[in-house]
């Protein structure tokens, strides 16, 4: 059986989908499947069981014999959450007690860690396992998952293998029940499609032009795609970054949107709200280099196809 934690939710359940694809059946969903709107991720899906994520450590205690892998991407994802009791206790502590039975088991285990981490950038995006204690995050979810970063660094007892893996800026099916956290290729579909327009963040920093801040913005396909070649490739253990390795501006996103639906780009620029403009990021490039290292070989989809590809669905 292979495991996925956050089964209904956007990465998760696109994972799973890609699992039954390659003729995986027997995976054991794990979330809190009290929300119709994330259940409607997993239709279609073949799972052999559901498990509420409050009932899951008892139920590994009597069916761990039977796990062959974990992929632990259940989080409160959050990044406007300041309350840190709540997120120390889902993203952090929750993580480690995943961690200790897989290592109890012997268990092989893939979590999610997050781009979030990197705060800033005054380190840059290089997933440099002597980097995490040094990292500043912007918001409290940033800091509780750095904060599990460095703890697993430091345990003596690790699982056989694991990957813990620094999510850039994924977008694509699935997403729709995440509201505001939702990424930006969702909002501007949303608001072509009401308004025939696009609004996007002024600039503030006098090195970037309205809307030329860049991100990595990386397509949900791509991430479940390494996911899935880590669970065939257990050999070096560690962090890994997970976006592009090409920053591309909201300006670019922007007009792939529009071209994906055959419109003219209509793009006004608003003043970046207060509350947020302190620590709002202007540039985010992930260093692929780690993973290529390991052998992972694929390309990944370039802005215009996976927003074109997302668009269609979108439409369907």
């Amino acid at each position: 059986m292979i495991v996925v934690t956050g089964a209904a939710g956007f990465i998760g359940s696109q994972l799973v989908h890609k699992l039954n694809r390659e003729g995986f059946n027997a995976i054991v969903g794990v979330d809190e499947f009290n929300r119709e709107d994330k259940n409607r991720n997993l239709e279609g899906a073949k799972l052999s069981a559901r498990i509420e994520r409050s009932e899951f450590f008892g139920w590994l205690e009597l069916n761990h014999e039977e796990v062959e892998f974990i992929f632990h991407l259940g989080a409160r994802t959050d990044t406007t959450e300041f309350d840190r009791k709540l997120l120390w206790r889902l993203n952090t502590d929750y993580t480690k007690e995943v961690w200790k039975r897989c290592v109890q088991y012997q268990l092989p285990l893939v979590y999610a860690s997050s781009a979030a981490t990197y705060g800033m950038g005054e380190h840059g995006y290089v997933d440099d396992e002597n980097l995490p204690p040094k990292l500043k995050p912007l918001n409290p979810y940033g800091e509780s998952k750095n904060a599990f970063d460095i703890w697993t660094l430091q345990q003596d007892k690790k699982p056989f293998f694991w990957a813990g893996l620094k999510f850039f800026n994924v977008y694509g099916p699935g997403e729709y029940h995440k509201g505001r956290m939702a990424s930006v290729i969702w909002h501007a579909y949303n608001q072509i499609k009401a308004s025939g327009r696009m609004k996007l963040f002024r600039s503030h920093h006098p090195d970037f032009k309205d809307g030329e801040q860049q991100r990595d913005f990386i397509y949900v396909e791509d991430v479940v795609k390494v996911c899935y070649w880590l669970m065939h490739h257990r050999q070096q253990s560690g962090l890994y970054n997970l976006g592009t390795g090409q920053a591309r501006s909201f300006n670019d996103l922007a007009r792939a949107v529009f071209t994906s639906l055959g419109k003219e780009p209509q793009i006004e620029y608003i003043d970046t709200p207060i509350d947020i403009r302190d620590k709002y990021q202007y540039f985010t490039e992930a260093d692929m280099t780690k993973l290529r290292s390991i052998g992972y070989q694929a390309p990944f989809t370039s802005l215009e196809d996976g927003v074109r590809e997302y668009v269609e669905k979108l439409e369907d």
